[in-house]
C-alpha cells in the first residue's frame, strides 16, 4: 500500500491539479483545483474511492478561479486550505512549517513568497516530491510585477525553500505552457535560465519582462479571495 498520485490539466489557463492519497486509508488531498474542472476532479475522487479531506491552494491565483468552492459543494467534509498570509477565506490557514495530513502521509507547507505574499510550496513528507505553485516553474518562475510581487523575495524563497531540497526531489508546478509535466531540483539548479543567475541579475530580468496583464485577473482574484465563490450583490429594498 503506497501513495496514489494523479496529475490533471486544465487547458484554458494551463493549470495542473494534483490529487494525492493514501492507498490504505483512502484519505486524499487535492492541490490547485480549477472551478471549470471541479466536476471532473470530484468524479475521479469518487471513482478511486477516496475521501477528500482537503482542497489546497498554493496561492491566490490570478489566471483562473479555484475549484475549492465547487468541490466543497460536491464532496461532504472537504475543507479548503490556503496560506494565512494570503488573506483569503478558507476553512484552514497554514503558516510556514505546518502540515497537511492524509493517512500516513503529510505535506509540509513552506512559505515561498515573491510571486504573491501568500505563496506556499507543499513538500511530501519523504521529500520525494514538492508542489511549487507559481514560485518555481519548469525552467522559469512566476511573475513578480503584481499581487505583492518581489524579485528579490522570490529568489530568496526559491533558493532556500525549494532548491535546497534533495536534487532528485521531483518538482510539480501549477502551470506549464510547453507541454512539460515535471522537473527536479537538480535539473533546475543546472538549467533554469533565471534562477541560475545572481540575485541582482535575476531581479533585472524580472523587472524587464514587460508581460501582458493577466486575462482573468479581474474575475479570478476577487473570487479566489472568497474560496472560489462569486459574491452575489445584495439588493436593497
Amino acid at each position: 500500500m503506497g501513495l496514489i498520485f494523479r496529475q490533471l490539466f486544465e487547458s484554458v489557463s494551463s493549470t495542473y491539479t494534483y490529487i494525492l492519497a493514501d492507498e490504505e486509508t483512502k484519505e486524499a488531498v487535492i492541490i490547485d483545483p480549477v472551478m471549470e474542472t471541479a466536476e471532473r476532479d470530484a468524479q475521479l475522487v469518487e471513482e478511486l474511492g477516496l475521501t477528500l479531506k482537503y482542497a489546497v491552494n498554493t496561492h491566490v491565483h490570478a489566471d483562473h478561479v479555484t475549484g475549492t468552492g465547487e468541490l466543497k459543494k460536491r464532496i461532504a467534509g472537504c475543507k479548503s486550505v490556503i496560506s494565512k498570509a494570503a488573506g483569503a477565506k478558507a476553512d484552514m490557514f497554514l503558516n510556514n512549517g505546518d502540515k497537511v495530513e492524509f493517512g500516513k502521509y503529510h505535506l509540509e507547507a513552506r512559505s515561498t513568497p515573491g510571486h504573491t505574499n501568500g505563496c506556499m510550496t507543499y513538500v511530501l513528507n519523504d521529500k520525494s516530491r514538492a508542489f511549487t505553485g507559481d514560485a518555481l516553474l519548469i525552467r522559469g518562475c512566476g511573475r513578480t510585477d503584481f499581487q505583492q510581487g518581489s524579485p528579490l523575495t522570490l529568489y530568496e524563497s526559491v533558493h532556500t525553500q525549494i532548491l535546497s531540497l534533495p536534487q532528485d526531489c521531483l518538482l510539480y508546478p501549477a502551470h506549464d505552457y510547453k507541454g512539460r509535466t515535471v522537473t527536479s531540483v537538480g535539473e533546475e539548479l543546472k538549467f533554469n535560465p533565471r534562477l541560475t543567475k545572481s540575485k541582482e541579475e535575476f531581479a533585472n530580468i524580472m523587472n524587464n519582462l514587460n508581460l501582458n496583464y493577466p486575462k482573468q485577473i479581474d474575475r479570478a482574484v476577487p473570487a479566489n479571495m472568497n474560496c472560489g465563490v462569486f459574491e452575489t450583490p445584495s439588493v436593497s429594498q
